[in-house]
């Protein structure tokens, strides 16, 4: 399960820590967290609380030597890299952050790039023109994504609208893809999840 703090992803506080930690406590979820992971504190007190992996977004573009420390620290498959991106007139992605307040010149190449070195595993990547507007995802973005980088495991997030767009997904080759409109309209029905969900269990 994804969650974003979406306080701490606009003000780096943990006011939300307690309910994350309810929910990491559920045996049959791990839990991806992210918003507001800014330093090793942060990220510690999730793991201790029993979240599965955190996910850094605009730290990876502002504090770039701290994240590769995290990534040696904690262990690259506990951390997952969030690249927000933005296509520009050129059809490049561009990097935004700050919570898509502040577009970047970087592409999410060089940006992925810049960890090259650092054993990445994890890449989280949102089209933010997509993100919420059920358009479909962009498929061409995670096709070179996963052509570029085969190691790394694509998260592809942004425009989800039902089944078919995962099953378009996953023939690009990402490792998961990341849906909450979707799944909050009752537009993909559990019956059609369970493909995607090999562990899942029906709600009693």
């Amino acid at each position: 399960m994804h969650v974003v703090d979406l306080d701490g992803a606009r003000d780096g506080s943990q006011g939300n820590h307690a309910l994350i930690a309810t929910l990491a406590t559920e045996e049959r979820v791990k839990l991806q967290v992210g918003g507001g992971l800014r330093d090793d504190a942060a990220i510690a007190k999730m793991f201790s609380a029993g979240v599965a992996r955190a996910v850094v977004g605009s730290a990876a573009i502002t504090q770039v030597e701290r994240v590769r420390t995290w990534l040696t620290y904690f262990g690259a498959d506990r951390i997952a890299i969030a690249f927000d991106v933005r296509q520009d007139a050129d059809g490049v992605a561009r990097v935004t952050t700050h919570g898509w307040q502040q577009q970047s010149q970087i592409s999410l190449w060089s940006a992925v790039d810049l960890y090259s070195a650092s054993g990445l595993k994890h890449v989280l990547c949102t089209d933010v023109g997509r993100d919420g507007a059920l358009s479909g995802p962009n498929l061409d973005l995670y096709r070179e994504a996963v052509k570029r980088y085969p190691r790394i495991h694509w998260q592809a997030s942004g425009g989800i609208r039902d089944s078919r767009d995962l099953w378009d997904l996953d023939a690009t080759g990402v490792a998961a893809a990341i849906s909450g409109k979707a799944l909050l309209e009752n537009l993909i029905p559990l019956e059609e999840l369970q493909s995607f969900l090999p562990n899942a269990s029906s709600p009693v």
